[in-house]
């Protein structure tokens, strides 16, 4: 285990020195400068706005600079709002973000599973037919559209659910889900398919043969096997609430770390877009270490080599 660790957290590494680098070359190639949306009066404070930045030395000194600032974890400074730093986006807007991502990771795990379990226990044909037609729909409808079509009906027309921002726990309710449909309908698959191989095991009829309580055999023994393939998902799908609440956030106007996001790109504030490129690559690289983990804990017969 030790040694699995070390080698995934070096993996790691590597792997955010390629998304850093790539990311900074990509920035570079993009057509524009940030400058050009600010109005300077002269030519001169342009070129001093520039150097201020580092943009007036080679591309390759430039790249070197960067790589030494996120090694000694200075992500840098917005060119467009003078003072602010990575850290500050990060420290405003990941609260928010991570708010919405938990509630949203609950709700995934808990229609999943019971949506999952109800379609592969029920006697009727008409409710397993119906979660998966709930589950087809999840996974075939994009979230922003979700998010549109529950804003206009719910928030718009019948003025059951408040919008814009998160003034109260109410104004959770339609982003957190639109967030957390597509997952419903993937864990629901998945543990759909996985109860109704561990059913027809040899231990799960044995204990139903011996006149153990249907309840118990589902959840102590039929329910806690099935949950691998779920648990194996989960750490991947937290991080995409984490990092693919962009868009839900553009919608319901969430001042969180992916409406920043989306803020910086439309004004090419590179130094924002790269340092908070790196720290969700982080949070995805370090769920994804956490699920591995999990995984051979719950099931021993999965070796971490």
């Amino acid at each position: 285990m030790p040694k699995y660790i070390i080698k995934r957290v070096l993996i790691g590494f590597v792997t955010l020195f390629v998304l850093a680098s790539v990311t900074f070359f990509l920035m570079k190639a993009t057509p524009g400068s940030p400058f050009s949306l600010a109005k300077y009066k002269t030519p001169e404070a342009l070129a001093a706005a520039e150097a201020k930045y580092n943009l007036d030395k080679p591309l390759v000194e430039q790249y070197v600079i960067y790589l030494k600032g996120v090694a000694q974890g200075n992500l840098g400074e917005s060119m467009i709002n003078t003072g602010r730093s990575v850290s500050y986006y990060i420290k405003t807007g990941f609260p928010v973000t991570a708010r919405l991502g938990l509630i949203a990771f609950v709700l995934a795990l808990v229609g999943g599973i019971a949506l999952g379990t109800g379609a592969a226990l029920s006697r009727h044909k008409w409710v397993n037919n119906l979660c998966m037609f709930v589950a087809t729909i999840g996974v075939s409808v994009p979230s922003f559209l979700i998010a549109m079509i529950m804003l206009i009906v719910f928030g718009v027309q019948l003025h059951i659910l408040p919008f814009i921002g998160l003034n109260s726990p109410l104004n959770y309710i339609m982003p957190a889900l639109s967030l957390a449909f597509y997952p419903i309908a993937m864990i629901a698959r998945l543990t759909r398919s996985s109860m109704l191989e561990v059913m027809n095991q040899d231990y799960i009829i044995l204990a139903r043969s011996k006149g153990t309580p249907y309840k118990k055999v589902v959840i102590k023994h039929a329910l806690k096997n099935a949950m691998l393939p779920v648990v194996t998902y989960a750490g991947p799908m937290f991080a995409f609430m984490l990092t693919g609440s962009f868009v839900i956030e553009s919608v319901f106007s969430i001042p969180g770390i992916g409406s920043a996001f989306v803020s910086c790109i439309t004004t090419r504030d590179y130094p924002i877009i790269m340092g908070l490129t790196i720290f969700l690559g982080f949070l995805v690289i370090t769920f994804n270490l956490i699920t591995d983990i999990l995984s051979a804990i719950i099931d021993p017969r999965i070796k971490l080599d």
